[in-house]
């Protein structure tokens, strides 16, 4: 089916809850704030993180110092813990307890950017779902998840938690993750709040380095990073998290009119809003706030009403209020915000969690991961169809330090996965094959960013042995994620190397990518003969790549970012403004450069003499061991008005030998705009499974409104005039078809 999701979420209110629902919640937060003192207003706007003192966090407790605990994982803790708040407090206000559940509890998901590439959002949500149930069983309500950085440099750690380089894919995904975290409702046991983050541009830190200034004008951030944040507010989000990051010289923690002017008052968003993890103490390194104190009243002002970690708001806020500087109402409001989710999920009459709940690493939840795994890993390439492996294989080689990490390919941001339950690619192979393939292992490196090339030699020696070879090759979960940035973007350690070494055996070589991010890895494909990329996988990805190497299964994953031939290209991404000197495919690249050229013989067009201008591989491209094929392409009307929807009718037809499934896409160009408009932009996918012939008439729908930009005068609106659409397998592919949107 078409997902339309966002749309649908355009025409909802920010609020999850009904009306009646809202007001009985209303007359009880009141009626709890006109009992408060102020330090117990102000512990709840304190988050500590659990440490191993359950004495001392009682006293604390006890004493209302206390609204949320994160990092608690023990379901006895916890309800000791609430029972603490619930019955031996003054008010009896019961704890919000929250973790980092990014993708998947126990139970691990590909990382976010491979959920990503699957371009399924009922699968996303799915797995968060699932993710919600693990997590809620321990006494988990609340996530710092989904991130929804729109994220164009691969060289930034964090873009492995997020849903790639393009607004529409990371706002359909991100209201799919809401969606599946917080269920039908809050306040169902198994629901989780989610938390979208980080709010807002963290995607675009300088350099692609962590924790760093964005420069971002308010026109571009209306245009390409607002927009999933203002969905995931449509689709009912309860809390939202403020980014570490400065844009254009105000950090997120203290920017009144992201949080105040934006959020609250253009989007109408009630629920709740987070610091990052002391980012708001951190103001004062930006150099925007003297001191802790300073920096407490920047950031309750601009609108953040919980104060992660760093005790600021505790400590400093009471002699702010005495001296006039912040102003009781303003503390009033934060609470009111914080209790009104307390109350939203339930936590007043359900505070406990059973502690003998055991959903964990259950069947169905094992089999969602794999599925996802499945979907998520994008053929890059099938050299004279070498995959699915043949059945006259009989001896089959499994090379590198990726073959058996169970640890490694859980990804980042796993802090309660456990790789004992992790099935490896050689473990899954291996059963997989049994008694009829023999299967040689060797590592070759003993991890991704070994340097020693002894066991290269080994690993030769056993390519020879065998009729094919497949090495997994990528990168550690400790390379992506957090503060895990990278200045280069190839393969660690002598990984390369042994992909050379095995190429010369001369045996058909698979390459498998397990990585956090797309790499450059132009040579490396150059020397295999099929090349299969999984962003981190989780616990079921061994099963999942054997399953798609065998042919059980049949690739259907997209790339959900551009991958670059090299890190000088970055950032590159797909729907980049246009310029007034584009390429014209006559420019004379580097090695053939005539000696004593003259200095405009080259084409003074945007391009690099040694890169070009194309990427490695395009945003939305995948291949299948089908082929495709887009006919008759057609439009239900050329000629529409703001009010009307487009309607984008086309034939597809599977021209292979597999039952498999093609991600069709739908990308739109405004031709000519009161400021630059991209030279394309998705705004449509599907995915349509088809067995070997048949062919099927299917349409897209697209509202005009949805059209809508922020224009040269800043102000949102579709502007009349030609446009151009494609129906095609990836960004760069199809045939231009016009149409004109009138007054």
């Amino acid at each position: 089916m078409l997902y339309t999701c966002v749309a649908a979420c355009i025409l909802a209110g920010c609020s999850p809850t009904g009306d009646d629902k809202n007001a009985v919640i209303e007359q009880k937060v009141e009626s709890l704030l006109k009992r408060m003192t102020l330090e117990e207003k102000l512990g709840q706007m304190n988050q500590i993180s659990s440490y191993g003192n359950v004495e001392d966090m009682s006293a604390l407790i006890r004493r209302g110092e206390i609204g949320s605990i994160l990092n608690e994982v023990d379901p006895q803790r916890i309800n000791t813990l609430q029972r603490v708040a619930v019955e031996e407090s003054r008010l009896g206000i019961p704890l919000l307890i929250a973790r980092d559940v990014i993708h998947g509890f126990k139970t691990v998901f590909p990382i976010p950017l491979g959920q990503a590439a699957t371009f399924d959002p009922q699968l996303v949500e799915d797995g968060a779902r699932i993710s919600a149930i693990e997590a809620s069983s321990a006494g988990i309500r609340w996530t710092f998840s989904p991130m929804i950085d729109v994220a164009r440099d691969p060289r930034w750690g964090r873009m492995t938690e997020g849903s790639g380089e393009d607004t529409y894919l990371t706002s359909v995904m991100g209201v799919a993750m809401i969606k599946g975290y917080q269920g039908d409702s809050l306040n169902d046991p198994t629901s989780i709040a989610a938390c979208p983050k980080h709010f807002v541009g963290y995607g675009a830190a300088e350099g692609g380095r962590d924790y760093n200034s964005t420069y971002i004008s308010e026109r571009q951030l209306r245009n390409v990073y607002l927009p999933p944040f203002e969905a995931a507010c449509k689709a009912g989000a309860a809390t939202y998290m403020s980014s570490f990051n400065d844009n254009d010289g105000v950090p997120s923690s203290g920017n009144k009119f992201i949080l105040r002017d934006i959020l609250r008052g253009e989007w109408g968003f009630d629920g709740m809003v987070v610091s990052d993890w002391t980012s708001i103490t951190e103001m004062i390194s930006h150099g925007f706030a003297a001191d802790a104190a300073e920096a407490a009243r920047r950031a309750v002002d601009a609108g953040v009403d919980m104060d992660m970690v760093s005790y600021a708001y505790y400590k400093e806020l009471p002699q702010l209020i005495k001296d006039g500087k912040v102003k009781q109402q303003t503390i009033d409001d934060a609470v009111r915000n914080i209790l009104r989710i307390k109350f939203r999920l339930g936590l007043f009459d359900n505070p406990y969690v059973d502690e003998n709940l055991d959903v964990l690493y259950a069947p169905a939840h094992l089999e969602a991961a794999k599925r996802a795994a499945v979907e998520s890993a994008i053929l890059l390439k099938n050299e004279k169809q070498t995959l699915p492996i043949p059945a006259s294989v009989r001896t089959l080689a499994i090379i590198g330090p990726m073959a058996d990490a169970p640890y490694e390919q859980m990804g980042t941001w796993t802090f309660d996965g456990d790789k004992n339950h992790t099935v490896t690619p050689l473990k899954a192979i291996r059963e997989l094959a049994a008694d009829k393939i023999q299967v040689i292992y060797e590592p070759g490196l003993s991890f991704s960013r070994d340097k020693d090339t002894k066991g290269i030699a080994k690993a030769v020696a056993a390519a020879s042995r065998a009729d094919m070879v497949v090495v997994f090759v990528g990168e550690e979960a400790i390379l992506s994620g957090e503060a895990h940035c990278l200045a280069d973007l190839n393969l660690q350690g002598a990984q390369s190397e042994l992909i050379e070494a095995l190429s010369k055996t001369g045996k058909p070589l698979v390459t498998v990518v397990m990585a956090g991010r797309p790499l450059t890895i132009g040579k490396e494909a150059a020397l295999s003969s099929a090349l299969l990329y999984s962003f981190h996988p989780g616990t079921m990805g061994g099963p999942a790549l054997a399953d798609l190497l065998f042919g059980k299964a049949v690739p259907s994953g997209k790339t959900p970012v551009t991958f670059p031939k090299s890190v000088g290209q970055v950032p590159i991404y797909y729907s980049h403004n246009r310029t007034g000197r584009p390429v014209t495919g006559n420019e004379i690249l580097l090695d053939s450069i005539p000696v004593e050229a003259g200095q405009t013989s080259l084409g003074c067009t945007s391009f690099y003499l040694d890169e070009g201008w194309t990427p490695l591989y395009p945003f939305g491209y995948g291949l299948s061991y089908t082929t495709f094929e887009y006919d008759n392409i057609r439009l239900a009307a050329d000629k529409l008005s703001v009010s009307d929807t487009l309607r984008v009718n086309f034939e597809l037809e599977n021209t292979g030998n597999y039952t498999a499934t093609e991600v069709a896409q739908l990308y739109i160009q405004d031709k000519v705009g009161s400021i630059n408009r991209p030279v394309k932009e998705l705004k449509r996918f599907q995915r349509v499974t088809l067995k070997p012939g048949e062919r099927r008439k299917l349409e897209f729908k697209l509202p005009v409104s949805e059209l809508a930009f922020w224009n040269i005068d800043m102000k949102k609106t579709v502007e009349p005039g030609e446009f151009a659409l494609w129906v095609a397998t990836d960004s760069q592919s199809g045939e231009a078809v016009p149409f004109e949107v009138t007054e």
